[in-house]
């Protein structure tokens, strides 16, 4: 039996106390189950904007979508996790990825690594943040019992053999970084490259007790009449795709919110995503596939 949906937002423009409440609060009333930060240069700072989301909610979850492991010391971010888990009532899930913006390593003075470094760097930030928030005698220590919910996003092979083997949430990225880029542009996957990435890591996760929840990042959500007209700005970014290729693509929800509806439910049975996280521009746009999916 598939899970309920879920769905997140991710919350990427900086404001002021008041406004960055006000926030807060809409996603709440529009229905969102967690409000995320991401981890870049010129976004907020992780977990006090947090603390603050928390602070100014009552139900939803709050996380990070996702920490750049490279930015951090496994032993600090521990006390981070657990001051964060506490501050928040026990609220928090903690995104993790291998951070892939070349150019934000070099504004921070950083090394970025290859990406066999970067890797090997998440996974051993991962068992020792097991290690640690697992000892009864760490100080501080996280609300949350047998821990803090981990989310790590993933996309190549060994990304995806470290989540099945330590991840309660598996984000699948939907794109990947183009070479050469130090930007961190991205390019998505196509639905038969997702379909192949998908398989790849239900066959890694094979053995696990407890099955983890499927996230995926939809970058674009259009409710319109007019699914054509809505794709014109995207097929600028995406010249190696048809019309017809571009509107396939799981990450971008383009037509009525009938079509969209059925597009989501159809990508719960193909790939068995039941949480989905949109990008703040799009959620108020998002809001009402929500109600629909939900049935109310």
């Amino acid at each position: 039996m598939s899970r309920p949906f879920r769905f997140g937002v991710n919350l990427t423009v900086s404001a002021a106390a008041a406004e960055w409440s006000e926030k807060c609060r809409r996603a709440e009333e529009l229905g969102y189950d967690v409000v995320l930060v991401p981890d870049h240069l010129g976004t907020v700072a992780p977990f006090p904007a947090l603390v603050a989301a928390a602070r100014a909610t009552e139900r939803p979850r709050v996380g990070t979508f996702v920490l750049n492991a490279g930015f951090w010391n496994p032993v600090l971010l521990a006390r981070e996790v657990a001051t964060t888990d506490a501050l928040t009532g026990g609220r928090l899930e903690l995104g993790l990825g291998t951070g892939y913006v070349r150019a934000e390593h070099d504004t921070a003075g950083l090394p970025f690594g290859s990406p066999r470094e970067r890797v090997d760097h998440l996974r051993r930030t991962v068992e020792e943040l097991r290690r640690l928030l697992g000892d009864e005698e760490h100080r501080p220590r996280p609300v949350q019992r047998p821990g803090v919910p981990l989310l790590i996003g993933a996309n190549g092979d060994r990304m995806l053999e470290l989540a099945a083997r330590h991840a309660d949430i598996v984000a699948f990225t939907g794109a990947r970084t183009v070479p050469g880029s130090t930007t961190g542009r991205l390019a998505p996957l196509t639905v038969e490259e997702l379909d192949e990435r998908v398989a790849r890591y239900g066959e890694t996760a094979a053995g696990r007790g407890e099955p983890a929840e499927r996230n995926l990042l939809i970058q674009t959500v259009v409710v319109t009449e007019d699914r054509e007209a809505a794709l014109r700005p995207l097929l600028e970014h995406v010249p190696h795709l048809t019309a017809g290729q571009a509107l396939e693509l799981p990450l971008v929800l383009l037509g009525t919110l009938e079509e969209i509806a059925a597009q989501v439910r159809a990508q719960r049975e193909r790939y068995g995503f039941t949480y989905l996280t949109v990008l703040e521009p799009y959620m108020e746009a998002f809001a009402p596939v929500m109600r629909a999916l939900r049935g109310t």
